[in-house]
């Protein structure tokens, strides 16, 4: 079928970025600590292990429920950005797009695979090294493991001068971070997939519609054809 070989390439993607992403998450759990710091560039990038019950970037829905309410909404956002991604397959939509999907999909499936197997998995990370299957089970149950994180940029380091604080009672200097968040492949995934729909949607959806006219009046024509004959 045509729209499958339009999902090679997303699919490849998703298979490729899955694979380093969770490669690089299971040398972490398994080589670093909770905390621990490994310099990638002197001070401005390093492999910093984070672990999140939340969002991407290390946002957080607090709670045993709230944990859980986000795998849920997670796994149910995934199944619906993969049927789309295959819908819009069908209707021969732009490569561009599709990779930008295929994106979306594979750091949200990234994400997902965390949040529900990894505290089955592994031991907990606090002040040693996690031990994957351990004795005993891991450190929590289905769907309420965390979210392994370990990129940080603290590009800029520097101090808001008290005298331009007009916003506090009784200004100090005050230390400033950025960039501030710890973040894996899966949510640099996420992030990207979307700022490409972002700056191209108007070429993206142009060439959908004018792929489905075409394909309308392929049709159009060939039933004409059929009444003629």
């Amino acid at each position: 079928m045509h729209f499958m070989s339009k999902l090679k390439i997303p699919i490849l993607l998703i298979f490729v970025i899955l694979l380093i992403d969770q490669y690089l998450k299971i040398w972490i759990k398994t080589n670093m600590s909770l905390g621990e710091q490994i310099s990638i560039f002197g001070d401005w990038a390093f492999l910093h292990f984070t672990e999140n019950n939340g969002m991407a970037f290390g946002w957080e829905l607090g709670g045993g429920f709230g944990k859980m309410a986000l795998s849920i909404f997670r796994i149910l956002a995934v199944i619906g950005i993969g049927w789309y991604l295959f819908d819009l397959s069908k209707k021969n939509a732009p490569t561009g797009l599709l990779i930008s999907f295929a994106m979306i999909f594979a750091g949200a499936v990234g994400n997902i695979i965390d949040s529900s197997f990894y505290g089955v998995i592994f031991s907990k990370s606090y002040g040693e090294v996690a031990k994957i299957f351990p004795e005993g089970g891991g450190y929590s149950s289905f769907l309420h493991g965390k979210v392994v994180d370990m990129f940080y940029f603290p590009i800029i380091k520097t101090t808001i001068p008290a005298g331009i604080q007009f916003w506090a009672p009784d200004p100090a200097p005050i230390p400033f971070t950025f960039f501030r968040p710890v973040f894996n492949v899966a949510d640099s995934s996420i992030t990207l997939g979307v700022a490409m729909i972002i700056m191209f949607h108007r070429k993206f959806f142009k060439e959908t519609q004018e792929e489905e006219m075409q394909v309308s009046e392929n049709i159009e024509n060939t039933a004409s054809i059929d009444d003629v004959k």
